[in-house]
């Protein structure tokens, strides 16, 4: 049952709160809050909202036309695991204040947006999104970048390269390999009982947890396999599962990170993402197809391979996202699609029970803002859907080793960020359908990313003083 506002104020009456945080994520992804004192907290703010200043948040509001509300979502409530005090925190939407409306640029907005799109296309009623980010856990990591030079170093114990460190109470020297972190035990293993809190505080906050484990990357790499749920309820879910596993890292002195790929030569990490569409309690994805697929499952596929450049802007935000997307290597860069291959952009799971049919997309990574990725791959698929975009023949082989003149036929994903945003420019009318993405969101969406390209093309990198100091 969803929780009601009144619920809201029962619980905290019961759990003593003593501070209200209400929380939002910005274009970027990242999540804000403020805090109000409990006596300041009345059923007016789920009536009438809180004001904040939307000229502060990056790639929002003029100066001109700051004021803006946070509404909050009662079935969103949880009890915060980190603080002092108790607080309960409370995943909100910005709303204009003019006209009582979601804010045209607000993530969650659009993805509610998005939910609404699908049940008026009369296509189906509920699109369901499981998400499978991968994330790094550090001992430590300094960095600079300024006019004399710049530098990153990262510390961990549990690194390959920590063999030769001296460390008070001795090198115990279990060590992973590189690419050896899936998934030997502890002591090789040493972050089990970080996760275990990690998951335990994910369960507190009403996150399903369902698996986890250490990754590939020998340094650190994890993951925790949490339950599927709806588009915005599962976004807000990965809102939370960021804000944990960071602070539950902070709390043993460690830092975690999403950065798609933080270590140069080991695994980078990206976020599989499962999804499947169903209407009146039947999923649509079942069929008898390839692979047990609906053919409105293959032609979602073939809306998501055929819209993947432009959907690289917001599955993979960041300069550093094309990294991890490089050719020849396990990264999912190949746009096809298989029930085995896990190179392709699209695979299909196998599963016991054909209910439980969906497609994992495979290209995007935990950078991204989790609002606008579900929605954009749902407005995809959708449009595959409604314009029968057949994704052709799957791809059985592996597609590293296929013959040279089949393997140029198979596009790839976008290699670089200001790419991604060339394609989104020009392939965005299957966002801006049914008003669920406006054009005035994605062009101050793309003017906030170039500065991120300008940024890294104008900072000079130390591997060309590698390639280039002597020539």
């Amino acid at each position: 049952m969803a929780l009601s506002a009144n619920d809201v104020m029962k619980m905290i009456k019961e759990k003593e709160v003593k501070f209200v945080d209400l929380r939002f994520t910005d274009t970027r992804g990242k999540e804000q809050h403020v805090s109000v004192p409990v006596k300041a907290f009345g059923m007016d703010k789920f009536e009438s909202g809180h004001f904040f200043d939307g000229s502060s948040i990056a790639g929002w509001k003029g100066i001109e036309a700051s004021d803006m509300l946070l509404m909050p979502d009662p079935d969103s409530a949880r009890m915060d695991p980190f603080t002092d005090e108790p607080v309960l925190n409370l995943t909100c939407d910005a709303v204009e204040p003019s006209d009582g409306k979601g804010y045209d640029r607000d993530p969650r907005t659009i993805a509610k947006r998005a939910e609404a799109y699908l049940k008026s296309s009369g296509l189906g009623d509920t699109a369901y999104f499981g998400p499978e980010p991968e994330f790094f856990v550090f001992d430590s990591v300094t960095w600079n970048v300024d006019m004399s030079g710049c530098f990153v170093k990262i510390k961990s114990e549990e690194a390959p390269w920590s063999s030769g460190e001296e460390y008070e109470g001795g090198n115990m020297g279990h060590r992973a390999p590189v690419k050896g972190g899936y998934f030997p035990v502890p002591p090789a293993d040493t972050l089990q009982d970080i996760r275990n809190a990690m998951v335990l505080a994910l369960e507190q906050q009403g996150v399903e947890c369902e698996v986890h484990h250490h990754e590939v990357a020998a340094a650190g790499q994890n993951e925790i396999g949490t339950k599927f749920n709806s588009l915005v309820k599962r976004a807000d879910w990965m809102q939370i599962l960021k804000y944990t596993v960071w602070n539950v890292a902070h709390s043993y002195g460690k830092t975690a990170t999403f950065m798609p790929k933080p270590i140069v030569g080991d695994n980078g990490s990206g976020m599989h993402v499962h999804q499947s569409v169903w209407k009146g309690g039947q999923n649509l994805f079942t069929g008898n197809g390839y692979a047990g697929l609906s053919d409105f499952a293959l032609f979602y596929i073939g809306g998501i391979i055929k819209h993947a450049k432009a959907l690289n802007a917001i599955t993979n935000p960041g300069t550093n996202s094309y990294k991890r997307l490089v050719p020849g290597f396990e990264a999912p860069i190949n746009l096809a699609y298989s029930s085995r291959n896990r190179s392709a952009a699209c695979r299909i799971p196998l599963v016991t029970d054909p209910k439980a049919r969906r497609v994992e997309v495979r290209f995007p990574d935990p950078t991204t803002n989790p609002y606008l990725a579900f929605a954009a791959m749902l407005m995809a698929g959708l449009d595959g859907v409604q314009n029968k975009i057949h994704p052709g023949d799957p791809i059985d082989k592996n597609l590293y080793d296929l013959p040279p003149a089949q393997a140029k036929k198979v596009q790839n994903v976008c290699s670089s960020l200001d790419m991604a945003i060339d394609h989104m420019n020009k392939d965005r009318d299957f966002l801006t359908k049914g008003g669920v993405f406006s054009d005035d969101m994605l062009d101050a969406y793309c003017a906030l990313k170039m500065e991120e390209v300008t940024r890294f093309r104008m900072t000079t990198h130390p591997v060309e003083f590698d390639m280039y100091y002597s020539s």
